[in-house]
């Protein structure tokens, strides 16, 4: 992580559902002096389990906060995948089903409620459209607007839900590096009724968060996206372009790329708001630590197709230089 340029960091999966071994670790890498980044953890719940034992156990996690282990996040699964058939969809998918919600949005609320109490943030994967309008919901209905509520991934968004999310503070973190595909995919997935008609390039919204007002930060899904970068530099530069390097691809949904500057603030200042840290890092200023790359390409000013080729020369964190090449 430090080699790719991470000083912050939050995991989206770190219960693994029954135990609290991944929690211990980063506690124990802090207090010896090994955690050279900030790591959020967040508790997962499924809809199997008996809700409120796991929110108690999600709340008890909160005994391993250190000063760079964050562990206020509850993290649940709303619905699957859009391209998979299971993403919770309105129009329906060709074939008439309209895909899998694992939860209400009346139990999504009041969870949410049960949660924001306790001062944790709800962390909710979400993909399809339908998905996305229920959760939006559920945090407006239940949740605390301080408590900056989270949706992931986030495929599609219908135009009402961006206001929503903007007036009530709430957050995306969004698969930036999932803005590209081969040129044939749109069309393969056409062919094959794999999405409701209008989704098949249209998928993940970026810019429109920005032009909304909304915060919004990058993930990589590493290791789900094997074979797609997993570096903020790779990443940064789908975003930009709507293309993976290497890759026989089209831009895909062009109005909604994103420009450089909001690339850096999705994986920078916007990761620490994300963090609740964002007087203290996230970007350069007097009086918050000193975390810092230099990197060996401007990615400001160089063609945008080798954006992906920058390297951290030398990751620094809280003043500390923690890799060099």
């Amino acid at each position: 992580m430090l080699s790719e340029g991470y000083t912050m960091y939050i995991d989206g999966w770190g219960s693994y559902f029954f135990n609290t071994n991944f929690y211990q670790a980063a506690c124990q890498m802090d207090k010896a002096g090994d955690m050279n980044f900030v790591l959020g953890l967040s508790y997962e719940v499924e809809s199997w389990m008996n809700v409120e034992e796991a929110l108690a156990k999600a709340a008890d996690v909160q005994k391993f906060a250190t000063t760079r282990v964050k562990t206020n996040w509850l993290k649940l699964f709303m619905d699957g995948t859009v391209e998979g058939g299971t993403g919770f969809v309105d129009p329906l998918y060709p074939d008439g089903h309209q895909g899998l919600a694992n939860w209400t949005e009346e139990e999504l609320a009041d969870i949410t409620r049960k949660t924001n109490a306790n001062g944790m943030t709800m962390h909710i994967h979400t993909m399809g459209n339908k998905a996305v309008n229920s959760v939006v919901s559920a945090y407006v209905n239940g949740g605390k607007d301080e408590m900056r509520n989270t949706l992931v991934h986030v495929r599609n968004v219908d135009a009402a839900d961006f206001k929503r999310m903007a007036d009530h503070n709430i957050y995306i973190t969004s698969g930036m590096l999932w803005h590209h595909c081969p040129s044939w995919a749109p069309d393969y997935i056409r062919e094959h009724g794999l999405v409701p008609a209008g989704m098949e390039d249209k998928s993940y919204p970026m810019k429109s968060y920005f032009d909304n007002g909304i915060t919004m930060t990058s993930h990589s899904d590493f290791p789900a996206t094997s074979g797609s970068p997993d570096d903020p530099f790779g990443i940064m530069e789908i975003a930009v372009t709507g293309v993976l390097h290497g890759e026989d691809g089209t831009p895909w949904w062009t109005e909604e790329l994103l420009t450089r500057e909001q690339a850096l603030t999705a994986l920078t200042i916007n990761v620490a708001k994300q963090m609740f840290i964002e007087d203290e890092r996230g970007s350069i200023k007097a009086g918050k630590y000193a975390d810092f790359l230099l990197v060996n390409k401007d990615v400001l000013s160089c063609p945008a197709s080798e954006i992906h080729e920058a390297k951290p020369a030398a990751t620094y964190f809280e003043g500390k230089k923690v890799f060099s090449m």
